[in-house]
C-alpha cells in the first residue's frame, strides 16, 4: 500500500509540474505578444512619453475655447493603456503641470493644481490598470476590432467615472480654496450642473467612439 501511495504521490506531483509549466509557457507565450520591440527601448519610451505628453496639451489648448469638450482625459487614459503604469502616470503628470499652469484662462492655485496633477497622474494609472484587466477577458482581443459592446460600455463607463470624480472633486478644492467653506460647495456646484453634464457627456461619449479606435490603431502601429 505504501509503495502505491507513493508511485501515486510523485505521478500526481508530475502532472501539477506539467500543469505549472503549461501555465508558464502560455504566459510566456502571452507575454510574447503583447511585447513591442519598439517600447522595449528606453530611448523610443521617452519619447512616446514626450508625443503623449505634447498631445495631451495641444488638444487641451485647441479645444478650450469650448468649455467643458476636452480630449485632454482621454489622452492621458490611452496613454497609460498603451505604455503602462510609470508612463501614464508621467504622462498624466507632466502634461496637467504644463496645461493647468499655463491654462489659457489663468493658472490653477496651488491646492487645485495639486488635485489636478493627482487626478491626471491617477488617470494615466488607471488606463494601465484597465488595459491589465482587459486582456484577462475572452471578449478583448487588442489586435481586433474593439467596437465591440462589452469594450464599448466599459470605455464609457470610465469615461463618465473619471469625468465625474474630477467635476465633484474639483468643484470641492475650489470652493475650499476660494470661499474656506464646505457650506457653499452645493450651491456651487448647482450652479455648474449644465457645464457638468457636458463634461461627462463629451467625455463618456469620447471613451465609447473614439478610444477604442485609438488603441486598436496605436497598439497595431507598435507591436
Amino acid at each position: 500500500m505504501s509503495q502505491k501511495n507513493s508511485k501515486d504521490s510523485i505521478l500526481t506531483k508530475q502532472i501539477q509540474d506539467l500543469s505549472v509549466k503549461n501555465n508558464e509557457s502560455e504566459e510566456n507565450e502571452i507575454e510574447k505578444e503583447n511585447s513591442s520591440v519598439w517600447l522595449e527601448k528606453n530611448s523610443f519610451r521617452i519619447a512616446i512619453v514626450s508625443t503623449f505628453s505634447a498631445l495631451a496639451i495641444v488638444l487641451g489648448y485647441l479645444l478650450a475655447p469650448f468649455l467643458n469638450i476636452e480630449l485632454f482625459t482621454l489622452t492621458i487614459f490611452l496613454s497609460g493603456f498603451i505604455l503602462g503604469r510609470r508612463e501614464g502616470m508621467i504622462v498624466g503628470f507632466l502634461s496637467s503641470l504644463i496645461f493647468c499652469f499655463f491654462n489659457p484662462f489663468g493658472a490653477s492655485p496651488l491646492p487645485l493644481l495639486a488635485f489636478q496633477l493627482t487626478h491626471y497622474s491617477l488617470t494615466g494609472l488607471l488606463g494601465a490598470l484597465t488595459n491589465d484587466i482587459l486582456n484577462k477577458r475572452s471578449f478583448f482581443t487588442i489586435d481586433e476590432d474593439l467596437y465591440n459592446f462589452p469594450v464599448m460600455f466599459i470605455f464609457g463607463i470610465l469615461g463618465a467615472i473619471i469625468t465625474t470624480s474630477f467635476q465633484v472633486f474639483s468643484s470641492l478644492v475650489h470652493v475650499l480654496t476660494v470661499y474656506d467653506s464646505i457650506e457653499d460647495f452645493l450651491p456651487y456646484f448647482i450652479i455648474g450642473i449644465p457645464f457638468t453634464i457636458t463634461h461627462i457627456i463629451g467625455n463618456t461619449v469620447g471613451f465609447i467612439f473614439i478610444l477604442p479606435g485609438l488603441v486598436y490603431l496605436i497598439h497595431n502601429m507598435l507591436h
